[in-house]
């Protein structure tokens, strides 16, 4: 009559046995695939371009050249203060990124002008309070106009045309320029380009996007 008892608990451990090896194959997936997810992550960012020397004053007239940022990464766009089309918007977004930055971060941001002639120094300091800039992490930049250009468009690959005035449709609308995001590694490198405006784009996904690959950078050596 013994032998009448084996075959449940046969069943019995058999059973259990086969919950445990769901719960391994299962476990190793999960470690698998964050495995997978580290690696994409990790993956190297392309280098798409090298930034020339420049020289340019920022918002406190101090000098600041490609030297000055050597060793940190930063992120750089092109606006001019008395825009009424995206520039307002794309600071509010810069600011957004700047109150996301990892107290430890040692990430720069530098926002350049289109409107040298108009946007001095003093110009850009009033703009930089008025959005709330932490000028120990964000710079504005002006200058020569070629200096400018040079910067912005052979080596950040911006766009910036001044409109004639046949074209323009309002006292302010003096530019077309880029609305996109550069991100500079710690050599002087272009690793990053994020559109920041159109009816697809999310502007929490960029700051994500940007957040994310600052973090790369800051870790690569």
């Amino acid at each position: 009559m013994s032998n009448d008892n084996r075959p449940p608990g046969r069943i019995k451990w058999v059973l259990c046995a086969g919950c445990v090896l769901l719960v391994l194959t299962l476990l190793l997936a999960f470690l698998l695939a964050g495995t997978q997810s580290r690696s994409a992550l990790a993956k190297p960012l392309p280098v798409l371009g090298s930034v020339a020397r420049f020289s340019l004053t920022n918002q406190n007239g101090l000098t600041v050249s490609l030297d000055d940022l050597r060793g940190r990464v930063w992120v750089a766009d092109i606006i001019f203060t008395r825009c009424a089309g995206p520039c307002p918007r794309m600071t509010k977004q810069m600011k957004e990124l700047q109150d996301a930055l990892p107290p430890k971060s040692r990430a720069k941001l530098v926002t350049l002008t289109t409107d040298a002639d108009f946007d001095t120094p003093r110009v850009l300091k009033a703009y930089a309070e008025r959005y709330g800039a932490d000028t120990n992490r964000w710079m504005f930049l002006t200058g020569d106009k070629r200096e400018v250009a040079k910067l912005a468009i052979d080596s950040l690959k911006l766009t910036a045309l001044e409109k004639k005035p046949e074209e323009r449709t309002s006292p302010e609308d003096l530019f077309v320029h880029s609305t996109i995001f550069v991100v500079v590694d710690q050599q002087g490198q272009l690793r990053g380009v994020f559109e920041t405006t159109g009816e697809d784009i999310d502007p929490r996904q960029v700051k994500a996007r940007i957040l994310a690959t600052l973090q790369q950078l800051e870790h690569e050596r």
